[in-house]
């Protein structure tokens, strides 16, 4: 991307890094310090390559997604009782698709971003309001 620079009739950036992290790179999870941890990193490494790429016109930014209906998490949606627990969880009301991060996504690596830079884009439904303390903690 560097050696290549800007090609204004492809992008305004000479290109674009996404990362995917999750909200638990800024919600504690006690149980799962290992991912948490992991998350926690995946923003640093995000934000470090952003500072140090910003002059060669390369935006870095990541998508954090919340809870999202894929087979990896089915048991917290399967059910009634479990998806009524999720949603406890996101104060918008509903568990995320995977469309709602691949539309992200897009917006992301277009040029009607190109002046975000180094940013987390948390896409959770409310998730990292912290729900619990909307009804007093």
């Amino acid at each position: 991307m560097i050696r290549r620079g800007i090609r204004p009739a492809v992008s305004r950036a000479a290109g674009k890094i996404l990362c995917v992290s999750s909200v638990h790179e800024k919600i504690p999870w006690a149980g799962h310090v290992n991912y948490a941890a992991s998350k926690g990193g995946v923003k640093l490494l995000m934000q470090s390559l952003a500072q140090e790429l910003a002059p060669h016109r390369i935006r870095v930014n990541s998508i954090a997604p919340g809870a999202i209906q894929t087979p990896i998490n089915r048991a917290a949606w399967e059910t009634p009782v479990a998806l009524n627990a999720l949603l406890m969880l996101i104060p918008y009301g509903r568990i995320g698709l995977p469309e709602d991060i691949g539309k992200a996504a897009v917006w992301l690596a277009s040029d009607d971003s190109d002046y975000i830079h180094g940013q987390t884009l948390f896409v959770d439904g409310g998730m990292t309001l912290y729900p619990a303390f909307a009804r007093g903690g």
